[in-house]
């Protein structure tokens, strides 16, 4: 069976990719498990890498939760094991000393928008379909609320995540979800590529002193408040509105 995410590392620059492109790399428990051990490898590291770039295999960036995995038909522990292995996830991506630059590819939904937030810099192009589209489904974005709220302020994460729906990568911009947008998907690569060119000329000591600075200014580093996030995102997920919605979209 193929990784569900992969890891490549040249020199000081590292490559995470969600990896399952024939599901627009929506998270499941085996993907999550994945990305766990490629940080298990670079945190492993003598000599870790000072910008790690996030992106997706194929034209999605990741479609967030797979719904196969969360509608509770025998096992209602596993979408908590999701959730949390996610809120993990995220907060080790940003503890994680590299200056991380998401690479948002195509459709970054829910729990993949959330992803995109708590990369340092995220770079898309106009036509991606970014959102958080939880309230739509009966679902509560808990896990990801915190880094949206640290990523564009409190007013606008309420409009947001209770408004719900998907938006443009322009119009993700403007909100500051991610902090830059190129005009097509092929000057994608190019931004990246002077972005990164642009971090690793910098110190890495010094890049990852500001980092942990940073984190510790805007409270990324409150791992509690992302597990009680799961727990809370797991107890509405299991309510009979949410599961009735989630299964009418698989029909």
């Amino acid at each position: 069976m193929p990784k569900l995410a992969l890891l490549d590392i040249t020199g000081n620059l590292a490559t995470l990719t969600l990896n399952r492109a024939d599901a627009h790399n929506a998270m499941s428990i085996d993907m999550l498990a994945d990305a766990h051990a490629c940080m298990d490898t670079l945190e492993s590291l003598d000599n870790q890498p000072s910008v790690l770039v996030i992106t997706g295999a194929g034209r999605s960036f990741c479609a967030g939760m797979d719904l196969k995995e969360v509608i509770i038909d025998t096992d209602a522990s596993i979408p908590r094991q999701l959730l949390e292995s996610l809120a993990k996830l995220t907060h080790r991506i940003r503890m994680f000393p590299a200056v991380t630059v998401g690479r948002i590819n195509g459709a970054a939904i829910g729990g993949g928008c959330g992803l995109s937030t708590v990369c340092d810099i995220s770079i898309t192009h106009a036509d991606a379909k970014l959102g958080f589209p939880e309230v739509d489904l009966g679902l509560c974005p808990a896990v990801v609320a915190p880094w949206l709220v640290r990523k564009i302020g409190a007013g606008k994460a309420r409009q947001v995540l209770l408004t719900g729906g998907l938006i443009s990568g322009t119009r993700a911009y403007e909100l500051g979800i991610v902090t830059q947008v190129v005009e097509t998907r092929d000057d994608l690569d190019e931004a990246v590529n002077k972005a990164t060119a642009s971090l690793l000329s910098g110190g890495p000591d010094a890049l990852g002193a500001t980092k942990a600075l940073l984190n510790t200014l805007d409270g990324s580093n409150d791992l509690d408040i992302l597990l009680e996030g799961a727990a809370l995102s797991a107890s509405v997920l299991a309510t009979d509105d949410a599961q009735n919605r989630l299964k009418s979209r698989q029909k």
